[in-house]
């Protein structure tokens, strides 16, 4: 899983194409803390069976004791870690990922929260979106 996801990342780093945007900073509050994340690449895929499909790897930035929001992804979703601990509750299922573990969310699986647990150390995410162009890639759960 891990070489797929590695080799996925660098094929659209280097792949040619129409970049749209790069390093892009967005935060989300989440009561004691704030996670925010930077899209650091945006490409738009021309390759055969990939018409209208675009990529985006974001690094989601989790301070301590911080907590997202419930949310669905509406495409595949791939996730490595950089450094920390996450807690993901993934469709009623909670798992714990460290550093240098991946994982994938099925297009619009609810994903309850992410959170880092550590009182003092920050958590670091790679994510990768595999999306429609022009579409988002993270939906709020309606309440």
């Amino acid at each position: 899983m891990k070489s797929i996801l590695l080799f996925t990342i660098a094929l659209c780093l280097y792949a040619p194409g129409n970049l749209l945007a790069q390093q892009h900073a967005h935060t989300t509050s989440t009561g004691n803390s704030e996670v925010s994340f930077a899209i650091i690449r945006q490409q738009i895929l021309a390759d055969k069976g990939l018409e209208n499909r675009e990529v985006k790897l974001l690094i989601v930035d989790f301070p301590p004791n911080s907590t997202s929001t419930a949310h669905r992804h509406p495409c595949p979703t791939f996730g490595y870690v950089l450094e920390g601990e996450i807690e993901s509750v993934f469709e009623g299922k909670t798992y714990l990922y460290k550093k240098g573990d991946s994982f994938y969310e099925e297009t619009n699986g609810l994903h309850s929260s992410a959170r880092n647990n550590h009182p003092t150390a920050p958590a670091k995410l790679l994510v990768f979106f595999l999306a429609e162009k022009g579409k988002p890639t993270s939906v709020p759960e309606k309440k």
